[in-house]
């Protein structure tokens, strides 16, 4: 079996296009963060001030922003150090994707339609994030919509690569040390995707989990927020918050059972993706686990086509105002997206909810056999060219299936390039899944020195 950690010397020379090097020094993780913070034994101005001059630094040529002042952050920080500790995340700098309503920063979609678009409110998850006293930083860039086409942000570790999509500039904003953490979307791949591609942590938790309101809808019935962070720990941190449940340390907790699922789509995984996959499963044996080798369930091979009914559909009736006044607007992309759900009939599309209602709940019997599944995150490392933001295929399944999930950031591929491997955990188990997928990255390792595990 080749080595998952080795660079083909062939195409080493790539890396002399990455904005971080593996292994640099970033600035402390959330976690760290809001523990010295809460201690006053750092100010939040020196804490947020690491963090812009890396914003400063590498913006420029990372593209990662789609509004942001470092000299406003500055001045909310030595307000925040003035103040008596708000709350879990007191001066914790945090980073929102540009589908999200933030009052003082505008939300403008990706699309020219919402050029200086300024809510008047929050999004309720921003709005609990203040509450315990986050900073926000700014806006990241976003595909289209949180859709397929592509805004200006680059790879990290390779600005001729894709940075995964849409949580684009989510993804690379974590990975450059520019966030502590960065709250996505996902109705597809949307955050599991960057983080694989960008070499961190991804989580879409069971949907529903946290509120949406105030996040610009792309179909209601898949939709949900998650996280981009460079450890599993801050997941948990910012979890609490916007779930409302007590905080407590995240203890680490070993899985008995695994399945390994490499699903219909095996074939689509590339060599880096199988040798990862491959290469998880047997170190993770070896520490003990019980390797179960898990069949995907009857019709499971029928979810890409009927998700995309529901995803065309719900996406089309949501952007129904968009399409009516503003479609000169819209990308070539998006318009074809439209005119195919559109065309989808009533009852076309509640044969697809029906199907996703069955398999929900044909997938629960599924973690009476195992703890968690461990499955290919994307068919391999991020595809060169700024014009696709990846394959979504691996993703969207669990997606569909309403199920917790995280991209751990485990390997790299023959360039040197980040390789994730997705794990998934039964619907409305989150907690407990964070703390297996911990000790799982423990095992495992980070695919660089420079995570936190």
């Amino acid at each position: 079996m080749p080595d998952p950690t080795a660079v083909n010397p062939a195409v080493a020379s790539r890396q002399r296009h990455a904005l971080v090097a593996p292994g640099e020094r970033l600035p402390d993780s959330a976690t760290q963060l809001a523990h010295d913070l809460n201690a006053r034994t750092r100010s939040v101005e020196a804490a947020v001030r690491e963090y812009t001059v890396r914003i400063e630094l590498l913006e420029g040529a990372a593209h990662a922003w789609a509004h942001v002042d470092p000299a406003q952050a500055l001045v909310r920080a030595r307000a925040l150090d003035r103040a008596p500790i708000q709350g879990l995340l007191h001066g914790v700098p945090i980073a929102v994707k540009d589908v999200i309503d933030t009052y003082d920063h505008p939300t403008q979609m990706g699309s020219p339609i919402y050029v200086g678009h300024q809510p008047v409110n929050d999004a309720s998850c921003v709005a609990r994030l203040r509450a315990a006293g986050a900073l926000i930083l700014g806006k990241t860039v976003t595909a289209e919509f949180a859709g397929s086409t592509p805004g200006p942000t680059v790879n990290p570790h390779d600005v001729l690569h894709t940075p995964g999509g849409s949580s684009s500039g989510s993804g690379a904003a974590v990975a450059l040390g520019m966030a502590a953490v960065a709250l996505g979307t996902q109705t597809g791949g949307s955050v599991l995707r960057p983080a694989s591609f960008c070499g961190v942590v991804g989580y879409k938790p069971s949907f529903g989990r946290w509120n949406r309101t105030g996040v610009k809808p792309a179909a209601d019935s898949l939709d949900t927020l998650g996280l981009l962070a460079r450890s599993i720990e801050d997941m948990h941190l910012i979890d609490a918050v916007l779930s409302g449940r007590p905080w407590a340390a995240l203890s680490a907790r070993k899985p008995l059972r695994v399945g390994l699922c490499r699903t219909h789509l095996w074939a689509l995984a590339s060599e880096d993706t199988q040798t990862a996959i491959e290469d998880a499963a047997g170190r993770l044996a070896v520490a003990g686990v019980e390797l179960i080798d898990v069949d995907p369930l009857p019709g499971f091979d029928q979810i890409t086509p009927q998700r995309a009914v529901l995803a065309s559909c719900e996406r089309a009736h949501a952007m129904a105002d968009e399409w009516s006044r503003h479609r000169e607007k819209l990308s070539t992309q998006l318009c074809q997206g439209i005119t195919a759900g559109l065309a989808i009939t009533p009852d076309r599309y509640f044969e697809s909810v029906v199907f996703a209602r069955a398999q929900r709940a044909r997938i629960d019997q599924t973690f009476t056999q195992v703890d968690l599944l461990l499955t290919p995150c994307v068919t391999g490392e991020a595809p060169l060219g700024l014009t696709s933001t990846g394959d979504p295929r691996f993703q969207e399944l669990w997606t569909f299936l309403h199920l917790p999930a995280l991209s751990l950031p485990t390997h790299r591929g023959a360039s040197g390039l980040p390789v994730g491997i997705q794990v998934i955990g039964r619907f409305g188990d989150d907690e407990r899944v964070l703390a297996m997928a911990a000790w799982v990255l423990r095992t495992l390792g980070p695919w660089h020195d420079g995570l936190a595990v």
